[in-house]
């Protein structure tokens, strides 16, 4: 047994919220399991999306809000690494900082949570969603329903609920699984109904890319990896942040992988479905040929990008 004078300290950076905390100790656990000789030690701060609530995401700087905090930490050397919910994370990342592992995903879908003592969603009944994305696809399976913005952590939002706010909310399934709030599931939404974000479910580890990181082998998926690389290179090439409704889903088997995109043509008014598959090694290709192709943009791609063509579904 690994004496703790002996065991390397590990700072990890995690929003201070509830969720984040609990999400950063579920990868924590699993690398503490095979890396007994380290020992983490947790860094919380409440970053600049954390504190103004008052405006959806698009109105004060998207979801880089997030992480700026932990990124400044981690180039500060005031943490070693950051751990983030993947769809929080900007799709341009810093090359000195890489995403680094990327944890096993979670349920990936949406939940409808209904306020205590109401049964189903209905006409008439306000939502609170402020995701663009959201609100798209929440229209059109409940034209009748009345969609307000909420901001918050999870607490916070099911706590205006309760108070009677809100009728319902739209939320991450596996964020309230997290939380230990399955319970106030009251549906969930299949990837058919609502295609979820770019990422959601999967936890990424963050970290300098001088750093000793060989450890974080323990907590990467290759499936979810797979995953993450294909729907934001989707996502990306679409130049899709937290104001626009871009959404993008995949399913690993094996070596292969199926994506799914929606992409709203703002020339058009048109909301777009399309599907891709091929081998997870092109992974992230395929999510920028899909995007491309639903832009009508393949016209002299390189060669390889020719060649995922032909698997274009």
């Amino acid at each position: 047994m690994v004496n703790n004078m002996e065991k390397r300290i590990i700072r990890v950076g995690s929003r201070e919220s509830a969720l984040a905390v609990a999400q950063t100790w579920l990868v924590l656990y699993q690398i503490e399991a095979a890396h007994p000789e380290i020992e983490f030690e947790l860094v919380t701060m409440k970053t600049t999306g954390d504190k103004i609530l008052d405006r959806t995401l698009d109105k004060i700087g998207g979801k880089g809000l997030f992480v700026k905090e932990l990124d400044r930490a981690l180039r500060n050397g005031e943490v070693d690494i950051t751990v983030h919910s993947l769809k929080d994370v900007p799709m341009e990342v810093p090359q000195d900082l890489p995403l680094l592992a990327f944890a096993k995903r979670g349920d990936p879908r949406d939940a409808v949570v209904l306020r205590q003592g109401l049964t189903a969603l209905e006409p008439g009944m306000v939502t609170g969603c402020s995701s663009a994305r959201r609100v798209l696809q929440l229209k059109k399976l409940y034209p009748e329903c009345t969609v307000k913005p909420v901001r918050g952590n999870i607490v916070t939002r099911i706590a205006k609920l309760d108070a009677g706010e809100f009728d319902a909310l739209i939320l991450a399934a596996s964020g309230l699984a997290r939380m230990h709030l399955s319970h106030r599931v009251s549906r969930c939404l299949e990837p058919e109904e609502m295609i979820p974000a770019a990422g959601q479910g999967i936890l990424v580890i963050q970290g300098r890319r001088e750093g000793d990181c060989d450890f974080l082998k323990s907590a990467d998926d290759p499936a979810a990896r797979a995953s993450a690389l294909a729907e934001r290179g989707f996502v990306r090439e679409l130049d899709g942040g937290c104001s626009s409704p871009v959404a993008a889903f995949s399913v690993v088997f094996g070596d292969a992988i199926a994506l799914t995109g929606l992409y709203p043509n703002p020339q058009t008014g048109q909301t777009l479905v399309d599907r891709i598959s091929g081998k997870t090694d092109d992974a992230e290709m395929l999510g920028v040929f899909l995007a491309r192709k639903m832009t009508g943009k393949t016209a002299g791609l390189g060669q390889k990008d020719s060649t995922l063509a032909g698997i274009a579904k």
